[in-house]
């Protein structure tokens, strides 16, 4: 009896075994960890998009988080096993009758086996059983292959067919990590009514980013997260009537300093920001407040940042200046030493029928002026240029940001609000959003927002209260 695992290296040969060196009790494996990428690579190949592997929120809410696999990847597997090992290449596949027994998720590692049962001289027909066992030597699958094993023996170099790379949105990762390594940040949420208001705090308490403080009407947030099934015992929870009560509360933790971050929960934003931006009561500075989405958008090649999108209807150059200074500044907490911020326009030339180009030309000479600091700016320029350096070279653009930027800093909330929706919808990017120049940063979250971008806003907000507790405690050395 032979045995034959599967790890094979690159540049390594494949050689199959005819069916007259094939003997019963013959035997060969393979083991593969199953990643996120994988389970969703074959969802899109299968054309199977059933919620349990490809949606974060449905795996949260109905599981434990983690993706199932299609139960075909098991039986993926074992063609694997048959094809590459034994018989091996010139193997005919006739057949397969599988049971799958229990679930397989992402980080699950799999062995799958085939052992020869039968031989059938009078066809070459060979007969497998097969099974697949997990990292806990727990059965998942079992059930029997029918091949026609090959007559000529053959051995090829390993075909090299490239890797099939689907995106899981990643670039958020290192944001993460850095978050979850600090002490979660106590942090006011207003009025969490709804279910995606109370969960998206549940969650960020779970990955050690914040410590919750419910601020609403408490009777009705016990009934919830009874009926959610959510443990919020360990969470303080300051009783407000209703949502407009309920965002003064909250603004008051953090003027009081008991809360370091402010997050929006089932109220309306206008609510939310009308307590914030009150004269007397409320947290503004000196800066116009602002609103930044940090997005992955699978066909960039790092983060970008698109502002303004959700505050400012039509910013005053004044007001850009802010909203300029407001991302440079995120983005260098956010370990960015110097970000690249382009100013867009319709088109890249200065033309005083657009005011958004003379604009951009104004906000280029603020920098040069130190009115505006930590970035490199360049603008106006049209979004084709502004993200492709091919685009930009064509038409004759010589720019260090053209092709390359951190910061889209858009002429008005309409084009911006379109864009950071083209990007989600058209091109399947994941966004994290977040209020700027406020004393302290405010988390946006939306019902529509998945788990990874609920968890991502409150990442990005707790590394900027870092970066600026890191500032004030080197100024005051």
């Amino acid at each position: 009896m032979s045995s034959t695992e599967h790890p094979a290296t690159p540049g390594a040969t494949l050689r199959n075994r005819t069916f007259s060196e094939i003997r019963v009790g013959d035997h060969a494996s393979l083991t593969r960890r199953l990643t996120r990428t994988d389970i969703k690579s074959f969802a899109l190949i299968s054309g199977d998009l059933n919620p349990t592997h490809v949606d974060d929120q449905y795996a949260l809410t109905h599981g434990d988080g983690r993706l199932v696999a299609h139960n075909m990847w098991a039986g993926a597997l074992i063609s694997s096993v048959l094809g590459n090992e034994l018989p091996g290449p010139g193997t005919v596949y006739l057949g397969q009758t599988l049971r799958f027994l229990r679930p397989v998720s992402a980080d699950d590692t799999i062995t799958a086996s085939v052992t020869v049962r039968e031989k059938r001289d009078e066809d070459r027909r060979v007969i497998f059983g097969c099974q697949c066992v997990n990292q806990m030597q727990e059965l998942v699958a079992e059930g029997v292959a029918e091949v026609i094993a090959p007559e000529v023996s053959i051995e090829m170099p390993r075909p090299d067919v490239g890797v099939l790379s689907v995106q899981t949105y990643d670039r958020f990762k290192p944001l993460m990590d850095a978050a979850v390594k600090l002490p979660p940040i106590p942090t006011a949420v207003a009025h969490p009514c709804s279910d995606s208001a109370l969960r998206s705090a549940v969650e960020a308490f779970e990955r050690n980013l914040i410590v919750p403080i419910l601020v609403g009407p408490r009777a009705r947030i016990d009934e919830l997260a009874r009926a959610m099934g959510l443990d919020i015992s360990a969470f303080k929870r300051v009783d407000a009537p209703h949502s407009h009560a309920s965002a003064e509360a909250a603004v008051a933790l953090v003027r009081s300093g008991e809360a370091s971050l402010l997050m929006k929960g089932s109220l309306h934003t206008d609510e939310l920001l009308a307590a914030v931006v009150a004269k007397d009561t409320g947290l503004r500075t000196a800066r116009r407040l602002s609103h930044a989405f940090l997005m992955d958008v699978p066909t960039y090649h790092k983060l970008v940042m698109v502002t303004d999108a959700a505050i400012n209807i039509f910013p005053t150059l004044d007001d850009k200046r802010d909203i300029c200074q407001n991302a440079i500044d995120l983005a260098q907490a956010l370990g960015m030493a110097k970000p690249k911020v382009a100013i867009l326009s319709a088109v890249e030339s200065i033309n005083a029928k657009i005011p958004s180009t003379t604009e951009a030309a104004a906000l280029c000479k603020m920098a040069d002026r130190d009115q505006i600091t930590g970035g490199l700016l360049d603008g106006p320029l049209a979004m084709d240029n502004a993200i492709s350096a091919e685009a930009a070279g064509i038409k004759g653009i010589r720019s260090q940001v053209a092709g390359d930027p951190d910061i889209l800093l858009v002429p008005d909330l309409e084009a911006g609000n379109i864009l950071a929706k083209q990007f989600t919808f058209l091109s399947n990017a994941e966004s994290a959003g977040v209020v700027l120049g406020a004393r302290v940063p405010i988390i946006l979250t939306s019902r529509a927002d998945t788990v990874r971008a609920r968890l991502a806003s409150c990442a990005v907000a707790v590394l900027m209260v870092a970066a600026r507790e890191a500032q004030h405690a080197n100024v005051s050395v």
